[in-house]
């Protein structure tokens, strides 16, 4: 039974606006509280920022950067709340992290033109290991004009053929809303999020390697993702309104209708001469 509630559960959450999914959760698991867990497993909320204390550098909350109640910052390494056995990555895993948060943080600004990243790596007991590439933009704070966009990549890659090649699997969410009240379109509240999963093999030559691989992987994953909303969500909201309204103003199809009065006249004039 508790398996036909969860996908009911996760069914209803795919289908809320994203806007307000952390309310949304807390009411439904207020409602089941048996699937509390599977839930918070489950679901993808928006990402939250932080401020490192020690670099002043704003960094993105998730599970991944969690231990407890505190949370690791991507750039000092620390926990906050400071934590004396906080899980931290090894050596090496950490050294990758730096350059792919180096790395993606030129993403961002090129992609973007703004928001904020944040890289999270951790090594597996299989002897690879796997990261969180994280992405969140809003507007501009205009009151009337508000969204966000968040972006959760999960990758893992296991190295094979003695290093030189490497199998990545990738899993992707994405989650869009807008909301406008401006007074000239009224009032209009869009979003939605999608999930996307990939896998490829590459060849790798050393670490940096592995960051040139994922970001091929992420970007392509990105583009996919952002044409698929702008299809399924703002197509769909164009072809709507196209339906609803007329495409042509007022004034011209007064226009167009006394032209069309004009040629009738004439016609049934030329008419009426031609059987005289």
């Amino acid at each position: 039974m508790n398996g036909q509630q969860l996908d009911c559960a996760l069914d209803l959450m795919r289908r809320l606006p994203p806007q307000n999914i952390e309310k949304n959760l807390s009411d439904l698991i207020d409602l089941v509280p048996d699937l509390c867990e599977d839930l918070l497993a489950s679901v993808d909320q928006p990402l939250k920022i932080s401020k490192c204390k020690k670099t002043g550098k704003d960094y993105l909350l998730c599970d991944y950067n969690r231990d407890g109640d505190s949370y690791r910052s991507p750039w000092s390494n620390e926990y906050d709340p400071p934590i004396e056995d906080g899980s931290i990555p090894s050596d090496k895993t950490r050294k990758f992290e730096k350059e792919a948060n180096f790395a993606f943080d030129m993403y961002r600004e090129q992609y973007f033109e703004g928001g904020i990243s944040s890289c999270y790596f951790w090594d597996q007991d299989n002897g690879g290991f796997a990261g969180a590439i994280l992405i969140k933009k809003t507007g501009d704070g205009s009151k009337k004009f508000r969204g966000a966009w968040d972006s959760i990549h999960v990758v893992e890659v296991q190295e094979k053929g003695a290093g030189r090649n490497a199998h990545y699997k990738l899993i992707s969410t994405v989650m869009l809303w807008l909301h406008n009240s401006r007074p000239e379109s009224g009032t209009m509240d869009l979003g939605g999020s999608l999930s996307r999963q990939a896998e490829k093999d590459a060849p790798v030559t050393d670490m940096s390697s592995h960051i040139v691989n994922i970001g091929q992987m992420v970007e392509k994953m990105e583009n996919s993702i952002r044409s698929t909303l702008d299809t399924i969500y703002f197509g769909r909201t164009r072809d709507i309104m196209n339906e609803t309204r007329s495409l042509v103003d007022l004034k011209g199809k007064e226009k167009m209708d006394k032209v069309n009065r004009q040629l009738a006249t004439a016609l049934a004039e030329k008419n009426k001469k031609s059987a005289q």
